[in-house]
């Protein structure tokens, strides 16, 4: 686990690895405007990092280039203390296993080194373990996103993935119940066991900010990496 959790009310150094915040190219924020609210709300609550994750998948087919020049617009409007990194959340569908052939994807992490992923809530991909062995041969480790929101994923699961080396972000705002009483349940699971390896907001509107202060108010869900 390479973060720790303590007890302020407030994102205090919290760095959100997971946001919706780039304006108009996915189901996230869809104006600067709006972008810059809830980057203003973040400096506000102590937030230090943000990585841009927009979706990359068949049905919101970005392209890393594209999201880059968004990317760069945007960073000449922000001018506020919040250091602002570009990613991208992969879906792990044919358009993915396409780019992932090419390198063209946008890696996660000081050093470059991973890669955020998402599958279906329901089911899993084909081949699910090839897919993940092949990000790994590529040279990225896979950082699952929001591992306790799939319903077909249990404990076996969970276990036998880190045991592939595959890394889990935990979504703040499944610890205050936001995706439900089953996703709670998992992501308390999987916190006690020390299993996550970093955390974010997954916020796509600036209403959402609420659930992750919420747990950080309750002295759940703070946390920064470790420096």
């Amino acid at each position: 686990m390479l973060f720790s959790f303590h007890r302020p009310a407030s994102l205090r150094g919290f760095i959100d690895w997971h946001s919706h915040l780039l304006p108009g190219v996915d189901d996230g924020v869809q104006t600067t405007a709006d972008a810059l609210k809830i980057l203003e709300e973040y400096e506000k609550t102590g937030v230090r990092e943000v990585w841009f994750t927009p979706h990359i998948m068949e049905d919101m087919p970005n392209t890393p280039d594209h999201l880059r020049r968004r990317f760069q617009r945007f960073q000449e409007v922000y001018t506020g203390p919040v250091t602002l990194h570009l990613a991208a959340e992969h879906m792990l569908d044919p358009l993915f296993e396409q780019r992932l052939a090419t390198d063209d994807v946008l890696p996660i992490g000081p050093e470059g080194n991973l890669l955020l992923v998402e599958t279906s809530y329901f089911n899993p991909p084909i081949d699910l373990y090839g897919l993940l062995h092949r990000i790994r041969s590529q040279g990225y480790f896979p950082l699952l996103a929001h591992p306790e929101r799939y319903v077909y994923m249990d404990e076996h699961d969970y276990r036998k993935l880190q045991a592939l080396e595959v890394r889990f972000q935990l979504n703040l705002p499944s610890l205050v119940g936001a995706y439900g009483k089953e996703a709670k349940q998992k992501a308390r699971w999987l916190l006690k066991q020390g299993m996550y390896y970093c955390a974010g907001t997954d916020i796509h509107r600036k209403e959402m900010l609420a659930y992750s202060l919420a747990a950080a108010k309750q002295g759940q869900a703070f946390c920064g990496l470790r420096s």
